[in-house]
């Protein structure tokens, strides 16, 4: 038998810890006993959200702090003590590994006889309602400075998300499987530039699924400080992908500068400011020259005003597929008997009707080479990839699971990253807004 004389109350939801001396103190003490009762083996509880020693110990921390919350601010003598005895421990409104039976003590530490249980209270929304995550707003993190064009990607799939920037795109892949993010934002291609191999590279090293898309027309701007002539320039910084994107047009200004890669847009514009560089220019968004107090010198010069950049969304779980709107699925997987069995791949989806919307390979960062021991020419390197597959259907479709399982049987490794809504909303060219 254990007993809790002063546990401080643990709030689950809120991410500030206070100190003790700022926790009120009751009026009046009263100790507990709870009655334990545990294997040092793994052991399973019914109802329960977990079945080892560790939650069976969550179970009696949180229990405690609901008890002692329940008297710190009563002093009531004729307040029912029955409270105490049918409290139910619960994690984010799911029951907890045991219930735990409360019985209060009385001041020569005996037991005291347990009262009549209280009368059923009433349902309200709050019990029907799901608990939130990390209180009202979805956390999305983000690579990039506030003024990002992930940023705007993330308040596009998630209107009223909290926006966390992550200065690396490991970083933000790291907030969400710490759970410091609900969600995170990813480029993985431009209409322009093409792939961005190293977010792919990232999707297969990590565990995240892809739960969503966005399509995000982008309209890039040249920012400089206040006062600064194009003239004036002797270098364009920003992110590599917004230079390449931006490379005809900057050729067309007439500008003589030397063009230096960043890791963000915005970044680039920070940095301008935050140094006070009169011969830099940035690429970035009219967002960003409004957060950080830079002039426009020319607005819209990417090369095609048809610039789109896909981002995806990713989660801890995966999202259950449905079959009532468009979905898309994306695939990654590896061979090791050559080309020929990339066709018979294709072919699986070819049969059953199901278009590919991308396919990107990757060399094989395990096996990068392949060696073919030949008699008559000799001995053949040739490289291995990584395939990285797009088809328009949903995994709760039969088609899509037999195209997959078909898909297996020619592969050496097949992994779905996800299966998740497309993007549907009307496309136009980019603008300034």
């Amino acid at each position: 038998m254990q007993a809790f004389s002063h546990v401080p109350n643990l709030n689950t939801s809120s991410p500030i810890f206070r100190s003790s001396s700022s926790i009120p103190r009751p009026h009046k003490l009263t100790r507990f006993a709870v009655r334990c009762a545990y294997h040092s083996d793994s052991f399973h509880f019914p109802n329960g959200v977990g079945a080892t020693r560790a939650d069976w110990q969550s179970s009696c921390a949180i229990l405690s702090g609901k008890v002692f919350s329940q008297h710190q601010y009563s002093d009531d003598k004729s307040e029912p003590s029955f409270a105490s005895d049918h409290l139910a421990a619960s994690v984010n409104g799911h029951k907890t590994s045991l219930d735990l039976n409360i019985v209060p003590l009385d001041k020569n530490g005996k037991l005291q006889p347990p009262s009549k249980p209280p009368p059923q209270k009433p349902l309200t929304i709050t019990d029907l309602s799901p608990a939130p995550m990390h209180g009202s707003q979805l956390r999305v993190a983000y690579q990039g400075v506030p003024g990002a064009y992930s940023e705007a990607a993330a308040g596009k799939a998630y209107p009223n998300c909290e926006a966390i920037p992550c200065d690396q795109f490991e970083v933000a892949f790291q907030a969400v499987e710490l759970w410091i993010a609900d969600r995170a934002v990813l480029p993985v291609e431009n209409s322009l530039g093409g792939s961005i191999h190293r977010n792919y590279d990232l999707l297969l090293r990590h565990r995240l699924h892809i739960v969503g898309e966005v399509q995000l027309p982008v309209h890039h701007c040249l920012l400089a400080l206040p006062g600064v002539r194009k003239e004036y320039l002797t270098r364009v910084i920003s992110h590599p992908q917004a230079l390449s994107q931006c490379e005809n047009t900057i050729t067309k200004l007439g500008l003589n500068v030397t063009r230096e890669a960043v890791d963000d847009t915005a970044g680039a514009a920070e940095y301008i400011a935050t140094n006070n560089l009169r011969d830099t220019a940035a690429i970035a968004s009219a967002r960003a020259a409004e957060l950080y107090g830079l002039n426009i010198l020319a607005d819209g010069i990417q090369d095609d005003s048809s610039n789109v950049t896909r981002f995806v969304m990713l989660a801890r779980e995966p999202i259950i597929p449905r079959t009532d709107r468009p979905f898309k699925t994306s695939i990654v997987f590896a061979h090791e008997k050559g080309t020929s069995v990339l066709f018979k791949v294709l072919s699986a989806f070819a049969f059953r009707n199901i278009s590919l919307t991308k396919i990107e390979s990757r060399p094989h960062r395990s096996s990068p080479i392949r060696l073919v021991d030949d008699a008559n020419v000799g001995t053949a390197k040739h490289f291995e990839y990584l395939f990285y597959v797009d088809f328009e259907a949903s995994m709760a479709e039969v088609r899509a699971q037999n195209a997959l399982a078909e898909v297996q049987e020619f592969t050496s490794f097949l992994r779905v990253l996800g299966s998740y809504p497309m993007d549907m909303t009307p496309w136009c060219p980019s603008t300034g807004d």
